[in-house]
């Protein structure tokens, strides 16, 4: 009879209650509840750019939705999770600087030098004219 009444018993309580039990400590019961919370937002928003692509058959077009904000938050919980969602571009060929060490550029500077040494200077300015000029003679 008093296992009939544990068992009802554990019937009654939910996931949070049994959260409660399996774990004693209040920051990893948070720590446990923001993983699940956190997930349930990624499927929810996984699930909703999937459907604004996937189109069904014998169903009429549906309007589609602008997915920004919702790819916003998609990329925001990946990241919560570790994981980058985009490609990085090469901040070198945008104009900004690379990770790369002092040392490194001097070896790479000295390895160009030795591989040819002429320089070439590119002008974005035009019209310009180069031509060799003459110096006048003193006399």
């Amino acid at each position: 009879m008093a296992e009939a009444v544990k068992k009802e018993e554990e019937k009654k309580k939910g996931p949070l209650g049994k959260l409660k039990e399996a774990v004693d400590d209040k920051e990893e019961q948070m720590a446990i509840l923001s993983t699940f919370v956190r997930l349930g937002i990624l499927i929810w928003a996984g699930g909703i750019l999937t459907l604004n692509y996937v189109q069904f058959p014998g169903m009429a077009e549906q309007d589609k939705i602008d997915p920004t904000f919702i790819a916003s938050v998609f990329t925001g919980v990946l990241a919560t999770f570790g994981v980058e969602a985009g490609q990085k571009k090469n901040k070198a060929a945008s104009g900004g600087s690379a990770n790369i060490s002092k040392k490194d550029m001097e070896m790479l500077i000295e390895k160009a030098t030795q591989a040819a040494p002429a320089q070439t200077i590119r002008l974005e300015q035009a019209p310009m004219v180069i031509a060799p000029s003459s110096t006048p003679k003193k006399g």
